[in-house]
């Protein structure tokens, strides 16, 4: 490592070139990232819900809605603003009446259908001229069409500012040199900047990880630059400053590298979760590590020659207090805690186990609120919420849908159906009534012999040719059906429908055209079923269940989509994901342990003390009666598993190397005064980044995310520096016991000529020699060599290969 760190310093300044052009590069390409603002979208593609949205994506248009609540106001003055509103050119409809669902209490309610989909620009603009309309009123508007990655976007900048204030007091705490705080502070911006700039190679992450990963990035990455800058600081004195950062990167990369591995692991443990939101945060966190390795293994080297005289001239005294009687404290509770640790980790697993989970974000409490949550919140309060799921089935029989739609209505649980046939065309029918020729003409004052003419050009057209040749008067026809007949007959010349008649054609057209585009597709009808249930829960996923029992009388396929059904979707996927998480990233931790300490028994040991955090963590929800948004549970049990396992690593590790040199007592002391710096400033910063998320961030899965992840490192740093030394101390028999060799393949070195070698030969050396050797020779060498040093006269040839059998 010694080459590759020389040549990293050597070139610095070719590097910090590469780096001011990928800044560039990086504050422009961030531009490029597409965010995805739908958790459905990730829901694995052979579950009912997300199979529905595709199907509907591609058979109907789905309009933008705003449910907006004027309050204080006469219904007169609502009924004026809702003509207003109504007359404006990007809203396509709007629903306003006199009924309780609309106006009490001097509030009215508008429903608002505009004229695109979400995301278009005439919905933006639309939802803008509301706005206008109304600036002189007391409104609420709850959008359909909100962009949470923009409003994440300022909510985590505020964050990043808060935390770097915070960043930089732990940081001064805990350095030893003033200066080392902005070389810390530039690598850490170093990485985020490069890790944002290229997110774009994704075709699309989603908002979750749009949003904390920065925020996480900088909590999990920021011990490899504590322990780069630590390596710095000890080599200095001893070394000048090129060979110190030299020595320094050397020392790190393997160091760093091999700590990592336990993070890279627990993140990769996302991966192979069903729901895809996991992959997505799994490989955004993982290429963000992997750009803090190359900020710290390249640009850090190159910070500190750069402003090495500066951080050699500003030490400061430690101005951290020495802790070695913590070690003393716990040598003596050695018999009390592990016992009581074991009895408050079966509790805490039990009542993690029944820790309550939502599925829909909404449905958690934040500290703030935007204005869109607090206007969705006020509507509720005095209108209810609307919870209604899309029931998607095959399209071209209107009679077998109209007798679903009649069974489904007698269900408690159903308040009402919108759909084709709900809609009402003109004189008391529905778009789905079929009439025949002497009824049409009566509904839309037409003689009977120009309609019996259009009837007969329809079965034509549609080659009903039976029709033709019998009684006409007896032929039924949809309203919708033949009244897009008619119009398209009329648009193109054929038939002439002049004054009042050919108005009315058009304008129940458009209303038509609207429901059709929303309810009928060329495959596939669907209905909007509203129901009196809450979004989610027990009775919610039992009527589910009823509404497929039901639907499957009709049809062999139906698909039920909505909030709810998403719920239930995740739900059951989570059972599965919740297991592929917790075993694979305890699974990836205890085999990178087994091969970092040689050892079967103290990995095991310091996986209880973090799963043991994990349980501890959720248990708390379980007790205070919370419940927590169900993809935090999964990030964040990852997270303390492959991140916060590094504490118990930097004290096990301290703790094993500094036994063999004295008592466990006082390595014990050693070992926690040592580890006590990097625990808190690691641990700090990211109970910190948590705490303010939950804090500052209005958004309800965020808000889950940071919450928990405060309360996990907290009581993980509580448990490293107070449980697990006792369960080292206790454990230390059954930790010297389950040690192992891993005997590595030696090297046969065959030499011609004059070199030194200082190390164990065992060969022939012009002779058979098995000795410790610490001198010259002249002569051939092939032989079996344990190195500890060895050189050649330049020139000489040698060559060396793997040898497991060790023969010379």
């Amino acid at each position: 490592m010694h080459k590759v760190a020389a040549f990293i310093v050597d070139k610095r300044n070719i590097i910090l070139l590469l780096y001011v052009a990928a800044f560039i590069f990086s504050l422009i390409a961030q531009n490029w990232v597409n965010v995805c603002n739908d958790l459905t979208a990730y829901l694995p593609a052979d579950t009912e819900t997300r199979q529905g949205l595709t199907i509907m994506e591609d058979e109907f248009v789905t309009y933008a809605t705003s449910r907006v609540m004027v309050a204080n106001v006469t219904y007169d003055e609502a009924k004026s603003l809702s003509d207003k509103i109504a007359a404006l050119p990007q809203v396509e409809m709007i629903t306003f009446d006199d009924t309780e669902n609309h106006y009490k209490a001097a509030s009215a309610l508008f429903d608002i259908t505009m004229k695109g989909e979400a995301g278009d620009a005439v919905v933006a603009e639309g939802y803008a001229a509301v706005h206008d309309l109304l600036a002189d009123y007391d409104t609420y508007i709850s959008e359909s069409d909100v962009d949470i990655s923009a409003s994440l976007a300022n909510e985590m900048s505020q964050i990043l500012a808060i935390a770097a204030v915070i960043i930089v007091a732990v940081l001064l705490l805990t350095s030893q040199t003033y200066m080392e705080v902005p070389v810390l502070l530039i690598t850490f911006v170093a990485g985020i900047i490069l890790n944002k700039g290229t997110n774009f190679i994704f075709d699309e992450i989603s908002f979750v990880s749009n949003s904390v990963t920065a925020v996480l990035q900088l909590a999990l990455s920021i011990d490899y630059a504590i322990i780069m800058i630590h390596h710095y600081s000890e080599q200095r004195e001893t070394c000048d400053q090129h060979d110190a950062v030299v020595n320094a990167l050397a020392s790190s990369i393997t160091e760093i590298s091999g700590s990592s591995l336990t993070t890279i692991s627990g993140l990769a443990a996302l991966m192979f979760m069903q729901f895809r939101i996991g992959f997505d945060m799994g490989i955004c966190l993982i290429k963000s590590i992997f750009f803090s390795l190359l900020c710290v293994f390249t640009l850090m080297p190159c910070l500190l020659m750069l402003l090495g005289k500066y951080i050699d001239s500003t030490h400061h005294k430690s101005l951290l207090p020495d802790i070695s009687f913590l070690g003393s404290f716990v040598y003596k509770l050695r018999y009390v805690v592990p016992p009581l640790f074991a009895v408050v980790l079966v509790a805490s697993f039990f009542l993690s186990s029944n820790c309550l989970y939502t599925y829909n974000a909404n449905s958690s409490k934040t500290s703030r609120q935007n204005e869109t949550q607090i206007a969705k919140e006020m509507i509720e309060e005095h209108f209810g919420a609307k919870n209604y799921a899309a029931l998607v089935i095959p399209a071209g029989d209107y009679d077998r849908e109209q007798a679903l739609i009649d069974e489904l209505l007698q269900c408690d649980e159903v308040e009402s159906i919108t759909s084709l046939s709900s809609i009402e065309a003109m004189d008391g029918y529905v778009l789905t009534d079929k009439l025949t020729p002497r009824q049409f003409s009566e509904m839309i004052d037409l003689d009977i012999d120009t309609t019996k003419l259009l009837y007969s050009v329809y079965a034509a057209e549609n080659a009903d040719y039976s029709k033709l040749i019998t009684n006409m008067n007896d032929y039924s026809v949809p309203i919708i059906d033949m009244f897009m007949f008619v119009y398209d007959l009329k648009s193109d010349g054929y038939v002439q429908l002049d004054g009042e008649l050919g108005d009315s054609i058009d304008d129940l057209y458009a209303k038509l055209n609207t429901a059709k585009k929303q309810l009928s597709g060329e495959n596939y009808s669907r209905m909007l079923v509203y129901m009196n249930l809450p979004v989610e829960g027990d009775e919610t996923y039992a009527f589910i269940d009823k509404v497929h029992t039901i639907t499957a009388k009709y049809y062999d396929t139906s698909y039920f989509v909505g909030d709810s059904t998403s719920c239930y979707d995740l739900a059951t996927s989570f059972a599965t994901d919740n297991i592929i998480v917790s075993v694979l990233s305890v699974l990836f931790v205890i085999l990178i342990l087994f091969f970092t300490f040689k050892n079967a028994g103290l990995p095991v040991l310091l996986i209880l003390v973090i799963q043991g955090s994990v349980w501890m963590n959720f248990s708390m929800s379980t007790i205070a009666g919370a419940s927590i948004f169900f993809l935090s549970y999964l990030i964040i049990s990852s997270i303390q598993m492959g991140a916060n396992i590094d504490y118990a690593i930097v004290i096990s590790s301290r703790y094993m190397d500094l036994k063999k040199e004295m008592d466990i007592k006082s390595a014990m002391r050693s070992a926690l005064n040592f580890a006590f710096p990097t625990v808190l400033t690691s641990g700090g910063i990211m109970a910190s980044a948590g705490f303010l998320i939950s804090k500052i961030s209005t958004e309800p899965a965020i808000v889950s995310i940071g919450t928990t992840l405060c309360r996990g490192t907290l009581i993980s740093m509580f448990l490293v520096m107070l449980v697990l030394p006792e369960i080292l101390l206790l454990g230390d028999s059954i930790v010297e016991k389950t040690g192992v060799t891993i005997k590595k393949p030696e090297l046969v070195r065959r030499e011609t000529g004059n070199f030194v070698i200082n190390g164990h030969v065992r060969g022939r050396i012009e002779g058979f020699v098995d000795a410790d050797v610490n001198g010259a020779i002249s002569g051939n060498l092939d032989a079996v060599v344990k190195i500890n040093t060895f050189e050649g006269e330049k020139g000489d040839a040698g060559d060396e290969q793997k040898n497991p059998d060790a023969q010379a």
